[in-house]
């Protein structure tokens, strides 16, 4: 199976608008990134979204991608969810609603949201979703397991997800020892990191991180959901502790 990272940034992106900061300004792109979402690609060739934030039309253009078979959403923040209506060419090639997977609080909040895909009589360009409810246990789709990670990102709780020996958690700022279990010797975390020093109310920074990856052990950790604030990405992935790494957008992992 395979993981891209369709993008690795925050809730308003990098570069943020108006800002002249280094990183903002950088050429390198690598520091360019879209707002956190993620594509895995099973070892059927079926392709499973993870989030579809803003930049999602921008993210399947860039990376010359064309299908999806299902959607998971770890929650509600626009930057998780907006891109939804953006899925309607692909709606319409297959002839077939999309399913998304989500907490039910989440998929209310979608219907809420996009009501139009779910009326009784639909507009006949509306996009189409069939929701699937999951809770924090171990469902089956495309013939793979997918094991949900209930996070918590300042009140309110998050899904992350596990496939195989790789689990992808994104918004979060604490998660519980019970959950820790299911994050012990992976072959390849993914978490969270807005920044290097300052403390979050909801999200991890790296003194945080680096505590989960001497604790999980996991053989390679990368680190998503990155503000401009964390720094350069050629300079500050040089800095981190052996076997923990910066994404960038683009990125794969096989696993």
């Amino acid at each position: 199976m395979k993981l891209k990272f369709l993008g690795t940034g925050t809730s308003q992106g990098v570069p943020v608008i108006g800002c002249t900061c280094e990183v903002c300004l950088s050429k390198n792109a690598k520091d360019k990134r879209f707002r956190a979402s993620a594509l895995v690609t099973t070892d059927k060739n079926k392709q499973i979204l993870i989030d579809c934030g803003p930049d999602f039309r921008q993210q399947m253009l860039v990376n010359q991608e064309n299908n999806l078979d299902i959607t998971l959403l770890t929650h509600e923040h626009n930057d998780h969810v907006i891109g939804l209506d953006d899925m309607r060419p692909l709606i319409f090639k297959s002839g077939q609603n999309m399913p998304l997977y989500s907490s039910e609080r989440v998929g209310n909040e979608v219907k809420n949201r996009f009501p139009y895909a779910f009326a009784d009589e639909r507009y006949p360009g509306a996009p189409a979703f069939d929701l699937h409810t999951i809770d924090n246990k171990p469902f089956e789709v495309l013939d793979i397991e997918i094991t949900p990670i209930e996070v918590i990102h300042y009140k309110i709780t998050v899904f992350g997800y596990k496939f195989k020996n790789l689990a992808y958690i994104t918004d979060a700022g604490f998660i519980s020892e019970t959950e820790k279990q299911k994050l012990k010797n992976l072959d390849v975390l993914i978490l969270n990191c807005i920044r290097k020093f300052e403390p979050h109310p909801a999200h991890f920074i790296l003194e945080d991180v680096v505590n989960l990856f001497e604790e999980l052990k996991p053989k390679k950790l990368f680190l998503t959901h990155l503000s401009h604030h964390f720094g350069l990405h050629d300079i500050e992935d040089k800095l981190l502790p052996d076997g923990i790494h910066l994404s960038y957008d683009g990125l794969e992992i096989n696993f």
